[in-house]
């Protein structure tokens, strides 16, 4: 039997594909990258064509040696990493690597697949490719330009501002986009106007009819039209003078791509980019679910194309017939298409692997949150194909001398797709069932009632609307949205209550130096045509160093520039009430690897460092002492009593009673925090 080995990135594929493969398969995983440029220097010869130094990654040259051994053994060879461009670049420089035993050089096929089934790997090794080297190229190109921005930009805000910043290609210009959004909200002057409603009875029901104006709408700006109004009309009635029925159709939605399954995780589920993507590429991966063992759920999670495969296609269409009703399947060509932007469209939409294995199947075998995003992709995908929901509506315009007033009834007539899914949109509409009128009726008026409002400034950013606006103006890719916001929230540029996000005087620092010398970096059009370019290149189109050529030269004399000429800049810590044991200095808030930690300012003669306490809002309920909010070395959020270890009390979840525990007087007044080393730079 000819021994195979086949190579993907991650533990969880091995146990996942080992499954479809017999005996003469050994299947191993690079753990990520395997190769990649050092970190202790730039890594490029910018002198000599831009050459990347690749070298093996530390920590991993034990890995890529068990590799080695591996291959010398097999018959033949497949590397099976990610289908995207990272993906095929670790496969390139993993096969480069084992050329290097000339004996590999004819056994070695590159093998990629969409979805973890056994019928899409064994289609895949049945038609096995060489490397796509402009998949390559655009990897090498997009890696070199974002070294060249951060290595040569990183250093200059370290310089000019603080250490440990970084500047990026695509963060960079995320930042200035939320920059521009606080800075329009700061700007903003609200405007005054006015609504009013007309409260009328038919029967015993009440109805509130809202003002329309004459024959167009009319705008109410003051409170003295609004009383003009009112004074107008008088005592007159208001008299049905004219009802229109009409029907509205709500398209279903299209199946999720990377961006929209961020931003409905965000809305719905109020997951963080970042989680959601972690979530997702647990689900593709594989997850052991009862009686079927190891099994990728979902297909690749790194897409912005909304295709669906012909096959998943008509196996979603049955489904629905079977378990909804022919009358909710969408007939095949009335699918809504993704227009704006550009698409790659290298891979299908994000959807299940196996219909069969439903929501409720894979409940008992998932945690809390695998399980939601699983149903949220699963319910997006059926939604996707089946018919619009249809509503039936009802405008009712009422007169009153020459002002009209409006009724608005709506109720679905048939649920269509919202029958398995409803966006945040659609859970907030209701509907209104108006009695039926009929023109000419005189309703008896009840009063009116005015409600002065002022017009609301821009929205601050959430993380789904920021993903939207990144996508919507072409900036980054599908795998690049999550990192970017990650980045930003932990060099506390900017920071996140509730889910808003907000620019913090450090982020505003950067963003301003960042604009004012590398106008073209945070250009959003510059950023946006960059991804193009890079497109082009893994499209063959465009050598990649040709771009590398024509961005660095501008970029190093923008940095030459900006190093004689900018001036220092000093950002202060925040000052807390809290004394220092030591000297008696109000401390302040300092950041470490692992969050928030407070310091003495006079470092370095005072070394004095105390844990931050972030208060609950709650007692604990063994002691009646405050309790704090924590989080685990996993990035879990739990809390505990503020007297630890004095009182061990732990919750992972707020208590439904937020007054939990008696606090008992002056019991826990001012207790001393325990100290901590500086360089410790201890986790909350």
């Amino acid at each position: 039997m000819a021994k195979n080995l086949i190579i993907v990135e991650s533990p969880a594929k091995v146990k996942t594909i080992s499954k479809f493969l017999g005996k003469n398969y050994t299947i191993d995983a690079t753990m990520g990258h395997l190769i990649d440029m050092p970190k202790s220097s730039l890594g490029v010869d910018v002198e000599h064509d831009y050459e990347p130094k690749y070298i093996t990654i530390r920590g991993k040259g034990e890995l890529l040696g068990k590799l080695k051994k591996e291959a010398k053994k097999a018959d033949r060879i497949f590397l099976a990493t990610d289908p995207d461009r990272e993906g095929e670049a670790i496969s390139w420089h993993l096969g480069r690597e084992l050329c290097r035993e000339e004996s590999n050089r004819e056994k070695i096929s590159r093998i990629s697949f969409n979805e973890i089934t056994k019928n899409a790997v064994r289609t895949a090794l049945k038609h096995p490719r060489d490397i796509d080297m402009d998949l390559v190229n655009a990897q090498q190109a997009r890696r070199v330009m974002d070294r060249l921005v951060g290595y040569t930009i990183s250093p200059l805000l370290w310089k000019k501002i603080r250490k440990g910043l970084s500047a990026g290609r695509v963060q960079s210009v995320a930042l200035r986009m939320i920059c521009d959004r606080e800075t329009e909200i700061a700007a903003f002057h609200p405007e005054e106007y006015w609504s009013l409603e007309a409260s009328v009875l038919h029967g015993r029901k009440k109805l509130c009819a809202a003002f329309y104006g004459k024959e167009k709408r009319m705008e109410l700006k003051t409170e003295r039209e609004v009383d003009a109004i009112i004074r107008s009309i008088g005592e007159q009635e208001l008299i049905v003078s004219e009802i229109r029925k009409s029907e509205r159709r709500k398209k279903p939605p299209l199946p999720f791509t990377t961006s929209t399954l961020q931003q409905e995780a965000s809305k719905l589920l109020s997951f963080p980019t970042q989680k959601t993507m972690r979530i997702a590429q647990s689900l593709y991966e594989g997850v052991n679910v009862k009686n079927r063992g190891t099994v990728g759920l979902i297909t690749y999670l790194r897409t912005d194309s909304t295709r669906i495969a012909e096959e998943a296609d008509e196996a979603v269409r049955a489904l629905i017939a079977e378990k909804y009703g022919k009358e909710y399947v969408l007939p095949k060509g009335q699918e809504r298409e993704k227009k704006e932007g550009k698409i790659q469209d290298a891979h299908e939409a994000i959807r299940p692997s196996y219909l069969e294995i439903t929501p409720g199947e894979a409940k008992e075998s998932l945690g809390r949150d695998e399980y939601r995003l699983y149903q949220l992709i699963y319910q997006r995908f059926l939604a996707s194909r089946m018919q619009p929901a249809v509503y039936d509506t009802e405008t009712v315009r009422l007169k009153a001398g020459e002002y009209f007033f409006v009724l608005n009834g709506s109720r679905i007539a048939f649920e269509g797709f919202l029958s398995v899914y409803r966006s945040e949109e659609d859970r907030e509409e209701k509907n209104v069932q108006l009695p039926k009128l009929v023109p000419g009726e005189v309703l008896k008026r009840e009063g009116f009632q005015k409600e002065q409002h002022f017009t609301q400034p821009p929205a601050h950013y959430t993380e789904a609307s920021l993903v939207k606006a990144l996508e919507e103006d072409g900036i980054g890719r599908p795998s690049t949205y999550a990192p970017t916001i990650g980045t930003l929230l932990h060099r506390r540029y900017i920071t996140k209550e509730k889910k808003n996000l907000f620019v913090t005087e450090l982020g505003s620092a950067v963003n301003e130096m960042m604009t004012k010398n590398f106008p073209t970096i945070v250009d959003t059009g510059f950023t946006a045509n960059m991804e193009t370019l890079l497109d082009s290149v893994a499209e063959g189109k465009l050598p990649w160093k040709t771009l590398i050529e024509n961005f660095y030269p501008d970029l190093s004399e923008a940095v030459e520039k900006a190093n004689q000429e900018v001036e220092k800049i000093t950002i202060r810590d925040e000052e807390t009430e809290i004394p220092c044991d030591k000297c008696g200095r109000r401390m302040v808030i300092k950041y470490g690897p692992h969050g928030k930690f407070l310091a003495c300012p006079g470092f370095p003669e005072c070394r004095n460092t105390k844990p931050y306490m972030e208060y609950a809002g709650f007692l604990c309920p063994d002691c009646g002492a405050e309790c704090v909010k924590k989080r685990s070395r996993k990035g879990r959020i739990f809390y505990s009593c503020s007297r630890y270890p004095d009182c061990s009390y732990i919750s992972w979840a707020k208590p439904k009673d937020a007054k939990a525990g008696e606090k008992k007087e002056n019991e826990i007044a001012s207790l001393p925090l325990p100290a901590v080393d500086r360089e410790e730079k201890i986790m909350l």
